[in-house]
């Protein structure tokens, strides 16, 4: 093994100074240097880094990878299994029992026919936005609220619920929480999905949670699986409207072309999901000795896939740090890639197209309230990166 192998002593904590859409230079620069890095855990195990596209797509595929919770090395204590339902954190057989049943409920097809419900929840949420205006912080009034009316009509949590709901969330998928307020998030969430697990098999309504009460998952399962689909149904779809339309605003000449051409719009969306790569990192735990681009990972280590460099990466993608909304798309890695290749992308990408559409066709004069440099950020520590809120204003008629 070379003694030249760039190592990355720790996950950066913050972005460089106005440059909110771009990886942290030190990744940037891992990536520079070679697409695999060196890399120490936060418990002081050693392990690896993979920032190139073609390495990270390739592990990401890799049965020799896994995801399992209890596997990954990066910490000084042993970790327990993911709980029952939690298949993001589980390898196969678990994992297909898993998501099987799932597939046939998030097809193109099936989120296609929810566009009409899901214009009409961002119209809801614009006419609100309008009225109170004009200015507004577009995380509160528009990001959040949309995803979240989706999902929970999708999984049937009734309405007066979803507020709560998205203040738990927030919590524990934030980056900020204390270690005692993560608890107490995650066991509100936990003791909440019990609840409607329970109400679904009593009253069942029209919804997947109740379809999947229909099969043989226990409650615990049915809470896992719930579980995953709110927070990434939320979450990641809240955070690309959010840092998205920050992202357009900042380069008003594509703004502009989309504006003019709703033609882009689709295109706009990918382009976007490379550009932020809002899930930013995935881990992978070697099951055996493999090597990767040159370097020997061993057994038992565990390796830091980071997709916002590899959607960066100049040797797939031309002039990678320039967002082109009329950029041909070419398999960005955004919803990740092989077995684990996000369930609900088509939703998120039929949220996205009408959300960004009518945001723009609402408010041709939407700007930021406050300069560039004082939009709050996530912190790198959230697994989902964003904004805190987007301050905007626009020119009432």
């Amino acid at each position: 093994m070379s003694e030249s192998v760039h190592t990355v002593t720790s996950l950066p904590t913050e972005r460089r100074s106005g440059c909110p859409f771009d990886p942290p230079a030190e990744l940037a620069d891992a990536r520079r240097r070679g697409p695999v890095s060196r890399y120490i855990h936060p418990g002081g195990k050693p392990g690896w880094m993979i920032t190139g596209y073609d390495l990270v797509r390739s592990v990401l595929a890799d049965p020799r990878f896994s995801s399992r919770k209890e596997l990954m090395s990066v910490v000084d204590f042993e970790l327990p299994p993911a709980p029952p339902g939690e298949f993001l954190l589980m390898d196969e057989p678990q994992h297909s029992r898993y998501r099987k049943p799932l597939v046939g409920r998030f097809t193109v097809r099936r989120m296609r026919l929810l566009t009409e419900r899901i214009e009409q929840i961002t119209a809801e949420c614009l006419d609100a936005m309008e009225q109170a205006g004009p200015t507004a912080d577009l995380v509160t009034a528009f990001a959040k609220p949309i995803p979240t009316i989706v999902i929970c009509e999708i999984l049937g949590v009734p309405y007066g619920d979803r507020a709560s709901f998205q203040e738990q969330i927030d919590a524990f998928m934030g980056g900020e929480a204390s270690d005692e307020e993560l608890i107490a998030a995650y066991t509100a969430t936990q003791e909440y999905l019990a609840r409607l697990v329970a109400a679904k098999r009593a009253n069942p309504t029209d919804d997947v949670l109740s379809e999947l009460t229909d099969g043989d998952f226990t409650d615990e399962e049915l809470k896992g699986i719930s579980l995953i689909l709110l927070a990434a149904g939320f979450d990641t779809t809240a955070n690309m409207l959010a840092l998205g339309t920050f992202a357009l605003l900042q380069n008003p000449g594509q703004l502009a072309a989309l504006r003019a051409d709703p033609a882009l719009t689709d295109g706009a969306v990918e382009e976007l999901l490379r550009y932020l790569s809002v899930a930013k990192t995935f881990h992978r735990t070697a099951l055996e000795d493999v090597v990767v681009g040159g370097q020997s990972i061993e057994a038992g280590t565990t390796v830091v896939l980071s997709l916002h460099t590899a959607n960066r990466d100049p040797e797939r993608f031309t002039d990678p740090d320039v967002l082109d909304l009329r950029r041909p798309y070419d398999g960005h890695l955004a919803f990740s890639h092989g077995i684990h290749q996000c369930l609900g992308q088509q939703l998120a990408r039929v949220e996205m197209r009408v959300a960004f559409r009518a945001l723009i066709d609402r408010f041709p004069t939407l700007r930021l309230a406050v300069p560039a440099g004082e939009v709050r950020l996530r912190p790198e520590t959230a697994d989902i990166f964003g904004v805190k809120s987007l301050p905007v204003t626009w020119d009432a008629e």
